[in-house]
């Protein structure tokens, strides 16, 4: 990707229709995804974290239910290509007591309509913020990854063997192989590979330099970090793929596109967060340059 040759096209409600490399929209992604179908737009990724359980206000700029929901996931269904893949970043809210359970209808939903439940990830935090008193620690989020089929991309990630024993074959696989040992001592002999497939709980530091360097992202109420848009972009799409952020927010997803050479369209509501995501856009594209 010729970095010098990127357009951010910044619409407001109602602005163009032509499809582009790099599209920043500001709008309700309701309709906005709705146009997008129109024009036969299809993506090949969509990474995103909704409103969920309207734990958060957005400067009060969210109508967030479960009809809403749905009507959103039956437009990705949609604009999605077939072996295309929707990494849905979610968790609940704890209201009377009780944890809501969104997080599972939505992935059930999901299921509903055609979607593959391909994995249930989770989103681990290394330094998460103190908030429990009758319960534990909350840790984490779920990552649910929906495939429209059968993935057509599937990049695994490696990462360095946390001990000699993560890829141990047992006696039968290692028949299979034809490698059948006999004794302890070629056991301990045995050469196991420095790195392994990553599992599927991620872990990641938050704040500052963990999260992400740039300072005004934080002016968003629930940025999740760089490195964890990046690893699912890997992960799941190829250089020159068109990747969805529904709700943008801060920009984090369109950033790691800039990074890792993939078309993005960013749609986003709230003015303040669209103007940070395309603020720290261009200044990351000028970096990269």
């Amino acid at each position: 990707m010729d970095l010098t040759k990127i357009k951010f096209i910044f619409f407001r409600k109602l602005g163009g229709e032509n499809f582009i490399m790099f599209k920043l929209i500001h709008g309700d992604c309701t309709k906005e995804l709705e146009k997008l179908i129109k024009n036969n737009i299809k993506v090949d990724l969509t990474i995103t974290s909704p409103p969920y359980d309207n734990l958060r206000n957005y400067n009060n700029n969210l109508k967030w239910d479960f009809p809403t929901f749905k009507k959103i996931a039956d437009q990705l269904y949609e604009i999605t290509i077939n072996g295309g893949v929707v990494v849905w970043i979610v968790n609940d809210a704890v209201i009377n007591g009780s944890e809501t359970g969104t997080s599972f209808k939505q992935a059930l939903y999901f299921k509903e309509i055609g979607f593959n439940l391909h994995d249930t990830m989770i989103y681990a935090k290394n330094n998460p913020v103190p908030n429990a008193k009758t319960r534990y620690q909350q840790g984490f989020e779920y990552m649910f990854v929906f495939s429209k089929g059968k993935p057509k991309t599937t990049n695994i990630l490696y990462e360095p063997r946390h001990n000699k024993y993560d890829d141990k074959r047992t006696f039968r696989q290692d028949k299979q192989f034809n490698r059948t040992f006999k004794g302890e001592h070629l056991r301990r002999n045995y050469k196991y590979k420095e790195n392994v497939p990553k599992r599927n709980i991620w872990y990641y530091s938050l704040g500052l330099n963990g999260t992400t360097r740039y300072k005004d992202a934080f002016n968003h109420p629930a940025i999740f970090p760089e490195k964890l848009a990046k690893d699912h972009i890997l992960s799941w799409s190829n250089p020159g793929d068109l990747v969805l952020d529904p709700f943008m927010g801060s920009g984090t997803v369109g950033v790691m596109c800039l990074e890792n050479n993939r078309e993005f369209i960013g749609v986003e509501i709230v003015e303040e967060y669209y103007n940070i995501a395309l603020k720290r856009c261009k200044e990351y594209q000028s970096k990269l340059i």
